[in-house]
């Protein structure tokens, strides 16, 4: 293992427990990794995967008490995102979108363990799009990934191509049929692949703090709006409509114009409770050093943007995950609900081996960013499944 020093970089303010460190995986994926660990080398290696728009230091109150269990916990910037380097910095017109593929993230974490000196991580816990990562990861290389923890974004399956002979179905165009109703929406998810935003994300007229500060609240349980979360019944525009602007933002809006518009009248220190102001002065120094565009390429190359990353899916038809596996997320998250049937998946055995799924864990009082939000919670459940697998564990060595 290779531990790099950069002097362009102060280290973060971390808890006690944590510290920053750089991983080489130059040779391998192209990455010079900050990470940010907890615990020691030679202990079960546990990953943690964070979301947009955040950062390794979205984890720092989760992993001191997991790693005092007994594991080593590691969380990096991933590929677009703070302190690593090496990815492609390119314009939007410019950028090759293969490297966000969904492929290559999986590709990024399997180098990155490498490189740790693991050839296997004990569980993969992921956040929001880490989320997504962190199923995907166990999903392609269930031998590498043992267990896996989504939060704040369920699973749903990898594409699959047509069977048989049926006749490929017309992928339905979302975006113009919310651009149909009345007033006017469209998804928040191709408007961050869409040219603008990054620009849009650089340069709020509120100001990068204020606006982080608002997009944070509207998406937290501090947000009254997101009260009354609940199934919805497709992926069409009427359902979806049911979600806050922050999901389905009106058209002709940005998302600062979102953020600021939803923000009239609400009292945004309220959230100083679980992101004080000298923690989202992190961000903020982060975002304005590295500008937006490389984390949203995320994005870009799951929508329509680019057809790769469903093509590279297609190796994964049908599979499913086949580890242990729990949901943990906020009661007061839309996120639960923004891809209609992804939530109950989990009970479907196409989509996660019987006796692999463990319960989803519904915090109440925490929105999307649960982690943040009820910290003690979080640990309280992530501790709850890892002494599980212990048990399980000693179970079988008993039964041999």
């Amino acid at each position: 293992m290779t531990h790099l020093s950069n002097n362009e970089f102060t280290p973060l303010p971390l808890p006690p427990g944590l510290e920053d460190d750089y991983i080489d995986c130059t040779p391998s994926c192209g990455l010079k990794y900050h990470i940010i660990k907890a615990g020691h080398p030679g202990a079960p290696l546990i990953l943690f995967c964070h979301g947009y728009p955040e950062l390794a230091f979205s984890w720092r109150k989760i992993m001191p008490a997991i790693a005092a269990q007994g594991y080593y916990c590691i969380v990096m910037d991933q590929r677009g995102y703070g302190r690593t380097t090496g990815w492609e910095n390119s314009s939007y017109e410019d950028v090759d979108l293969t490297q966000y593929t969904m492929t290559n993230l999986v590709r990024d974490l399997v180098c990155l363990v490498y490189a740790l000196g693991y050839k296997s991580v004990y569980c993969i816990i992921g956040h929001d799009f880490g989320a997504v990562s962190s199923a995907m990861a166990a999903l392609i290389r269930p031998d590498i990934f043992k267990s896996t923890i989504q939060m704040s974004h369920p699973h749903h399956a990898p594409p699959a191509p047509p069977f048989g002979a049926e006749q490929p179905k017309k992928k339905l165009d979302i975006q113009g049929e919310l651009a149909k109703l009345d007033p006017p929406r469209k998804h928040y998810k191709w408007y961050n692949s869409s040219p603008p935003a990054a620009s849009d994300w650089d340069n709020p007229s509120q100001g990068l703090e204020a606006y982080l500060r608002g997009y944070f609240h509207l998406k937290s349980a501090d947000w009254k709006g997101n009260n009354n979360t609940h199934p919805l019944k497709s992926w069409t525009a009427q359902d979806l409509a049911e979600m806050p602007e922050y999901y389905i933002m009106k058209k002709e809006h940005s998302m600062p114009e979102t953020v600021a518009a939803n923000m009239v009248g609400e009292d945004a220190t309220k959230t100083e409770a679980w992101l004080p102001a000298a923690d989202l002065r992190i961000y903020v120094r982060e975002w304005t050093r590295t500008g937006f565009q490389g984390a949203l390429n995320w994005y870009r190359a799951q929508t329509s943007s680019t057809p790769q990353s469903a093509k590279d899916m297609f190796l994964y038809a049908g599979r499913r995950i086949e580890v242990p596996c729990v949901f943990i997320s906020g009661k007061q998250d839309w996120g639960n609900f923004q891809q209609p049937g992804a939530f109950e998946g989990y009970e479907d055995e196409s989509l996660v081996m019987k006796g692999c799924f463990r319960g989803a864990r519904i915090v109440e009082g925490a929105g999307h960013w649960v982690q943040q939000e009820r910290a003690e919670r979080v640990i309280e459940e992530v501790k709850g499944f890892l002494e599980g697998l212990k048990r399980e564990e000693e179970e079988e060595e008993v039964e041999k």
